[in-house]
């Protein structure tokens, strides 16, 4: 038997080939997530998403990383709108609300309608190479709620929604998970007092979480955060009270998971542990053996993902607006203008493969 509906799929280049169309048709997965390999020009994005959205059976969810500075996945295309770490640094809420908006704008009439963001960690290393230069809006818990709790406001408002990442504290790595797996030594007691603040408190706005590739020996000596039944089942869904979110794993591509485990093992564990989504960013081809190895998990396990997915998709997802030239025109002119107003030398320099997708 096998199940691709709790599988969220990259795509090769900025068009469907044949092969990949019939895969996604034949597997139906819950959505696809698009990187800059993806996109082109506007029109071709636009055509891109429109056909994901034919193949589906279900309103797909169609995501992207948008989180603005070095992870803008649209950079070819279209100006680029502030980081987190700038705009938190001026700290002007209206700035950082128009920057929430113009992402939200800009998504939506790509026919996007998920984007994963914003970045809730806690910049614990901000010097560090973890992946997280220039991403998170601040080391002090209530100013990544004030910050990011406005940015995520104001875009879901253009009918895009949002993705808390990456749970429980990502900010805590010392290395970067593209490439290993990081580890930390901090307790449960040490992330309820900062790390998972952020999360509790925007709770109600978010519609989605992602996990962190990066293990906790003190809270799951077996296994990391996002392949860990005691960080999402009992922690993030029976203790803080996430049960009715959707939860998905990081891309398990990255070299934190691809190391440790194989693909099919690496997707079990994911939905064992609570997950309702298993990311495969960039090996589609690997997408079958994932089906069929979720195929093998108890029915009432996958039923309760497919369930929440369901639901998430019945209560968030929106069909995209008609496209429009000069809507867009319009846009990319005001995000033109918003960037200009901040100096590129305030942007950080990302060393991290994040950048580049």
């Amino acid at each position: 038997m096998s199940d691709g509906s709790l599988l969220l799929l990259g795509l090769d280049g900025p068009e469907l080939k044949p092969d990949e169309a019939a895969l996604f048709r034949r597997l139906q997965p819950a959505g696809y997530i698009l990187f800059s390999r993806n996109i082109v020009s506007p029109e071709q994005t636009r055509k891109l998403t429109d056909d994901l959205r034919d193949l589906s059976v279900d309103l797909p969810i169609i995501g992207i990383d948008q989180e603005g500075g070095h992870v803008t996945r649209t950079k070819e295309i279209a100006p680029v709108l502030p980081s987190a770490e700038a705009l938190a640094a001026r700290g002007d809420m209206g700035k950082i609300a128009d920057a929430g908006v113009l992402t939200g704008e800009l998504l939506q009439l790509l026919g996007f309608n998920l984007n994963f963001a914003p970045v809730l960690d806690i910049d614990h290393f901000p010097g560090l190479a973890n992946a997280l230069r220039g991403r998170c809006w601040g080391r002090d818990p209530q100013r990544v709620i004030d910050f990011a709790g406005q940015w995520n406001r104001w875009m879901r408002r253009q009918s895009i929604a949002s993705c808390g990442k990456h749970f429980p504290a990502c900010g805590r790595a010392v290395s970067d998970p593209h490439h290993d797996l990081p580890s930390s030594p901090a307790t449960l007691d040490e992330l309820l007092r900062e790390d998972v603040i952020p999360y509790t408190a925007l709770m109600p706005e978010l519609d989605s979480i992602m996990l962190a590739h990066i293990e906790f020996p003190n809270i799951d000596a077996d296994f990391p955060a996002s392949l860990s039944p005691k960080i999402i089942r009992r922690f993030l869904r029976d203790q803080l009270g996430f049960d009715r979110h959707l939860v998905m794993t990081d891309d398990l591509d990255m070299g934190a998971i691809t190391k440790r485990y194989g693909r099919g093992e690496d997707v079990k564990l994911a939905i064992r542990a609570g997950n309702d989504l298993a990311m495969i960013c960039h090996r589609n081809d690997t997408a079958e053996a994932a089906a069929r190895a979720i195929g093998e998990l108890p029915l009432g396990m996958r039923h309760e993902a497919q369930d929440r997915v369901e639901r998430f998709r019945r209560r968030v997802l929106r069909p995209p607006a008609a496209w429009s030239a000069p809507k867009w025109q319009n846009t990319c002119a005001k995000i033109a203008q918003l960037a200009a107003e901040f100096d590129p030398a305030e942007e950080t320099v990302s060393n991290s493969p994040v950048a580049d997708y």
